[in-house]
């Protein structure tokens, strides 16, 4: 039976990975380095970090000292700027948390900035709903390395047991992913996943590995993570 759930970020509960890819190419940009779409969303799954100094590197350029932290700080502040006064959540996403959080623990695991997060979760009121909060500071390896959820399994797992209920066992705690390299993590991490296709392609998804993929979370209710994964 399903006890746990462990959720991506971008993509899965804010859509924001156009605006994303529109603030971070601009920074590029403007010190000579481009990216295309395709090279943004073969990157999925990478922190911050990772994905600037990658970019500078497939464009056979070296980065000035602090540069990368200079594009990744102003990217923090410009995403803020744009999604502040309307933050893109999913439709759908904000009923699912909600209704989920009262029959399972749930915990949020992505590449993205704490600082984003806590900002999102903040706004609108979601934070509450969240027991374990496992972003890009908190881990050495990106997706699809598995330690993001092996570490997230671990700390929501330790939650639990402090409620007085007995350790789960990997197959009760599912991962709700939109990424291949999100689902891979997941998969490699010994954790079932719903895939969801905002992002890629059905498809795609249930090639990384997906257990189940879905259309819109929003179609979504604890009943049917517990049927599914039963």
């Amino acid at each position: 039976m399903i006890k746990a759930i462990l959720m991506d970020f971008n993509g899965v509960i804010i859509d924001d990975e156009q605006i994303q890819l529109d603030v971070i190419r601009d920074l590029l940009k403007a010190d000579g380095v481009e990216i295309s779409d395709e090279q943004y969303f073969a990157n999925l799954g990478m922190d911050d970090h990772t994905f600037v100094a990658t970019a500078y590197e497939n464009a056979g350029k070296m980065p000035e000292t602090n540069k990368v932290l200079e594009i990744t700080q102003q990217k923090t502040q410009k995403w803020r700027e744009i999604v502040v006064n309307d933050i893109p959540l999913f439709s759908g996403a904000e009923d699912f948390i909600r209704k989920s959080a009262r029959e399972f623990e749930i915990g949020l695991v992505s590449m993205a900035k704490r600082e984003e997060i806590e900002f999102v979760l903040e706004t609108t009121g979601l934070k509450r709903c969240f027991s374990v909060i496992v972003s890009a500071e908190e881990v050495t390896n990106c997706k699809p390395d598995p330690e993001c959820y092996r570490k997230a399994f671990q700390q929501i797992d330790l939650v639990r047991i402090a409620k007085g209920h007995l350790p789960m066992t990997h197959d009760e705690c599912v991962v709700i992913e939109d990424s291949p390299a999100g689902v891979m993590a997941g998969r490699n991490a010994d954790l079932p996943v719903l895939g969801v296709a905002n992002t890629v392609s059905a498809r795609r998804l249930r090639r990384a590995g997906a257990t189940w993929v879905a259309k819109d979370l929003g179609d979504w209710m604890p009943d049917s993570v517990r049927r599914a994964f039963a």
